[in-house]
C-alpha cells in the first residue's frame, strides 16, 4: 500500500481542484468568453445611419462655400473665368491678391476694415454691456412693472430689424445724424435678444442665496456684481458678445440707408461697391479682389470664435457638479 502511494507523482493534482488560473487557461489556448458590450444609454447612444448622413450633408453644405472662397482667392482675374470653381488654377496668386486688395484705390479696403472694427467695438461692445447689466437687474431685483418689461422685450425680439430701418432713418435724419458713424453705432447698441438671453441666463447662473450671503457680509451691490455675479455670467456674456459682433459685422441694410459717404462704408458696403463697378460704364471689374476681400473679411470672425470658445466650454461644465 505504501509502495503504491509512493509511486504517485508528487506534482499530480486533485481532479476536484481547478486545473489552472484564468491566465494559464488563456495561455493554453482555451476559448476566451466574448466581452460584453456596454448598454446603449444617453451617454452611449446607438449609432444612427440616417442621422450621420444628415450631419454629413449639413457639414458639406456649411464648408463648401468656405472651400470655394479659399480656392478662388488664390486665382487671378483670368483664372476665375477659365478654371473649375472648386479646384485651384495654374498659378497661386493668394499673396499677390491680398497685397492688391489692401492697396487698391489708395488702400480704401483698410479704411473700410477700420470702420467695421469701430462699429463692432462700440456697437456690439455697448450692446453687450447693456444686455448684461439689464439682464442681471431684471433677474435679480423685484420691482413694479417687471412683467410689462418682459412683454416688451419679447415683443421687441419678434420684430425684425428691417421693419424698423425706415422709421430709424427718418428719426436720425430729423436729428441730422445720417451719413455719420453714429447712425450705425446707436441702433447697434440695442439688442433685445441679448437682453432676453442674459435675463434667462442670469436667473439660472446666479443663485439668490449667494447674493444674500454677500450682502450679509457687507458687500455693496456694485462689488457683488463685479466680484461674484460677473464671473458666473461670463459664458452668457461671451455668447451675447459674439452674436452682437456677428450681427454688426455682417450688417448691410442699415448702413446702406444711413451711409452715403464711401469713407464711412463698412466692409459689406465696400465690397458691394467694388462688385457694382463691373456694371457701370467704364468701371473696372475686380472680381479677384472682391473674393480675396471676402476671405479677409471672415478671418477676424473665425479667429474670435476660436479664441472665445474656452468660455463656452467652461460654461457647459459649470452645472455638472453635484451640490
Amino acid at each position: 500500500m505504501s509502495a503504491h502511494v509512493s509511486s504517485i507523482p508528487s506534482n499530480s493534482t486533485d481532479p476536484t481542484e481547478p486545473t489552472g488560473s484564468p491566465g494559464t487557461a488563456h495561455a493554453a489556448g482555451a476559448p476566451v468568453p466574448p466581452r460584453r458590450r456596454r448598454p446603449h444609454t444617453p451617454l452611449n447612444p446607438r449609432p444612427s445611419v440616417p442621422l450621420t448622413l444628415l450631419v454629413g450633408l449639413v457639414l458639406v453644405y456649411t464648408l463648401l462655400p468656405l472651400a470655394w472662397l479659399v480656392i478662388n482667392a488664390t486665382k487671378d482675374q483670368k483664372g476665375l473665368l477659365d478654371s473649375f470653381g472648386l479646384w485651384f488654377g495654374k498659378d497661386f496668386n493668394l499673396w499677390d491678391n491680398i497685397s492688391r486688395t489692401l492697396s487698391y484705390d489708395d488702400g480704401v479696403f483698410v479704411r473700410w476694415l477700420l470702420n467695421t472694427l469701430l462699429y463692432v467695438a462700440v456697437g456690439s461692445g455697448g450692446a453687450t454691456v447693456l444686455a448684461v447689466l439689464g439682464g442681471y437687474a431684471l433677474a435679480t431685483y423685484e420691482f413694479p412693472g417687471r412683467r410689462a418689461v418682459f412683454a416688451v422685450v419679447i415683443g421687441a425680439v419678434a420684430v425684425p430689424g428691417t421693419a424698423l430701418a425706415v422709421p430709424t432713418f427718418l428719426m436720425f435724419s430729423g436729428m441730422g445724424l445720417t451719413n455719420t458713424p453714429w447712425a450705425v453705432i446707436i441702433p447697434s447698441l440695442i439688442s433685445p435678444f441679448g437682453l432676453y438671453l442674459m435675463w434667462v441666463f442670469a436667473a439660472e447662473a446666479v443663485p439668490a442665496e449667494l447674493l444674500e450671503a454677500a450682502r450679509i457680509d457687507g458687500s455693496g451691490e456694485l462689488r457683488t456684481f463685479f466680484r461674484i455675479a460677473l464671473p458666473l455670467l461670463m459664458p452668457g456674456t461671451v455668447t451675447v458678445l459674439l452674436f452682437s459682433m456677428v450681427a454688426t459685422w455682417n450688417n448691410y441694410f442699415l448702413p446702406l440707408i444711413m451711409i452715403k459717404d464711401p469713407d464711412w462704408y463698412p466692409l459689406t458696403l465696400g465690397l458691394n461697391a467694388w462688385n457694382a463697378q463691373a456694371q457701370t460704364a467704364g468701371g473696372e471689374a475686380v472680381f479677384d479682389l472682391i473674393i480675396t476681400g471676402s476671405l479677409l473679411t471672415i478671418v477676424p470672425i473665425v479667429a474670435i470664435f476660436l479664441l472665445l470658445q474656452r468660455y463656452w466650454q467652461s460654461g457647459l461644465a459649470a452645472g455638472s457638479v453635484k451640490e
